[in-house]
């Protein structure tokens, strides 16, 4: 059960209305880092957690307060949006190129499909994707995931104060940036706490197929662009973070497969071939020959 109060989580008051900063503000809730993701990332986490406590208590707090801050970031937008001077903005943007191309970035469909709102969308108008979520039931590795989001939420936010002079925008940024900073430093103290209860006793994640998986492929760093400097790095020699495991840099490393060609193709999906890799072992996945295709054979 959720419960919604009236009151924001911090204050969303614009000092004065700007359409222009208001589309960008779109990046902080719909985009791939945006607070509707870190909201559906963390609610997903909170509902798969398998276990009751601490950790799915910690999920499910953080994922309601995300949703608060998509309340409050639509209510800047929309109050950034109320009283907007569109045939001021218009004689500026025709009087001055570059005028003209920042305003050009507005979202008309902030007016047209919103009513004056924001949208579940970024500052390019994309839609938000539920693709953008990572929620897998390892905690170790979602974990790491937020802690990422968070980062990025955070340099994103930082970005966007630097590109207003409203005071009243600042305002709110400021305690966005300071929610951001919060949860990264909880989410990789979570991480710690995770490995220190034994939960996820490795640094790897997941805990599993450390013994199937062939250990030799899990200490070279393989050399593979034109740079060298890498090469210099505390990655390149020494012991790993897991204790497990040794740094080994390979510097002229050469392939271990087979050359890299397709199968011969199914004569029936029409792929220009030469024969010289022989006829194929069966049909192709849609041509297959089995009762069903042996019929259509006979009728053919």
């Amino acid at each position: 059960m959720f419960r919604h109060t009236d009151h924001l989580q911090f204050d969303a008051k614009p000092e004065k209305p700007d359409p222009v900063f208001a589309h960008k503000l779109q990046e902080l809730i719909g985009g791939a880092y945006g607070e509707m993701t870190v909201t559906m990332q963390y609610l997903f986490q909170g509902w798969n957690c398998r276990m009751p406590g601490k950790y799915k208590d910690l999920i499910m707090d953080v994922a309601t307060e995300e949703i608060g801050h998509v309340e409050m970031l639509a209510v800047m937008v929309a109050r950034l949006l109320e009283g907007a001077p569109a045939t001021a903005t218009t004689k500026a943007a025709m009087a001055d190129p570059v005028i003209g191309a920042v305003i050009g970035g507005m979202d008309p469909q902030q007016a047209i499909v919103a009513g004056g709102g924001a949208m579940p969308v970024d500052s390019n108008g994309y839609p938000w994707n539920g693709k953008f979520i990572v929620a897998s039931g390892n905690l170790l590795a979602d974990f790491r995931a937020n802690a990422a989001a968070e980062a990025q939420g955070r340099l994103q936010t930082a970005r966007l104060y630097n590109m207003t002079d409203d005071p009243g925008v600042k305002h709110m940024l400021k305690f966005n940036l300071a929610r951001d900073t919060l949860h990264q430093n909880m989410w990789l103290k979570a991480i710690e706490e995770l490995q220190a209860d034994g939960l996820e006793p490795t640094t790897v994640a997941p805990n599993a197929l450390l013994d199937e998986e062939y250990a030799e492929h899990a200490q070279t760093i393989w050399h593979l662009s034109d740079g060298a400097a890498a090469a210099e790095g505390g990655w390149a020699t020494g012991p790993q973070p897991d204790g497990e495991h040794e740094f080994t840099y390979l510097m002229d490393p050469e392939a271990l497969g087979d050359l890299a060609s397709a199968p011969p193709p199914d004569p029936k999906l029409y792929a220009t071939y030469d024969g010289s890799m022989g006829e194929p072992k069966g049909p192709a996945l849609g041509t297959e020959t089995g009762p069903l295709g042996k019929i259509k054979d006979k009728l053919t």
